[in-house]
């Protein structure tokens, strides 16, 4: 299922939603100007690398092969993207549920729920993979965060979702708390699945990375956010 838009409006602009993904665009399209050497080097550079954050030597910088430096990875990697087609589903993902939980939490607790659901996410995947070189970049894990922020704040929204069916498209609506738990379980369905590739070094999509942004997103809208004031009722004579 993918979704396409939801019947929530907001009440003012979601200027942080826009910026981040115009600032992740830009880095893509950026990137592309690279040599296929300077491209692997960038996210050698700046994606997360589970074994030297885990196992690095922290007295050698990262241009030696040490650790030092790589603590701003799991910030840069989230503005790194390996493809189009893995730029747009994020941006779309972070398009359709990231302008309600703005609207909610605020722009500036919503930046450090955003920061703290990819922080999460970056704890899920390097506790299952230690000993990974794979690096691990995108921004899906901060965003199952605010997946998780919009299941606990709009449950009962109406998400515009395509289901494709064999050759055929079909258009529906779908409450945004089964959207969203279908979509968590189907993480964690291939999740269980990729234990095998881990287990053998290999890589691919970082399922526990979404996991972990997802639960980190769970825990810490609790705190972000803040029910509004009710005005006290006025008596008249």
């Amino acid at each position: 299922m993918i979704p396409i838009r939801d019947h929530n409006h907001t009440r003012r602009t979601p200027i942080v939603t826009w910026a981040l993904i115009a600032f992740n665009v830009l880095i893509f399209f950026g990137s592309m100007t690279f040599g296929p050497s300077e491209a692997e080097a960038l996210v050698m550079r700046f994606g997360v690398i589970p074994d030297v954050l885990v196992h690095g030597n922290w007295e050698l910088p990262r241009s030696e092969d040490g650790a030092l430096g790589s603590l701003v990875t799991p910030f840069t990697s989230m503005f790194l993207h390996g493809g189009l087609l893995h730029l747009g589903f994020n941006m779309l993902f972070l398009h359709v549920f990231g302008d309600n939980v703005e609207d909610v939490l605020g722009r500036g607790r919503f930046l450090l729920f955003y920061g703290l659901c990819g922080l999460g996410a970056v704890a899920g995947q390097v506790l299952v993979d230690t000993n990974s070189m794979v690096p691990m970049i995108g921004a899906s894990g901060a965003i199952s965060g605010v997946l998780a922020g919009y299941m606990i704040l709009f449950p009962h929204a109406r998400i515009v979702t395509l289901v494709p069916i064999f050759i055929f498209i079909h258009f529906m609506e779908v409450p945004a708390g089964i959207f969203i738990a279908l979509w968590f379980i189907l993480q964690l369905v291939l999740g269980y699945l990729s234990l095998g590739i881990i287990a053998e070094g290999g890589g691919g999509v970082a399922w526990f990375a979404h996991i972990g942004g997802f639960l980190a997103g769970l825990v810490c809208v609790r705190f972000f956010y803040r029910k509004p004031k009710t005005s006290p009722r006025r008596s008249f004579p």
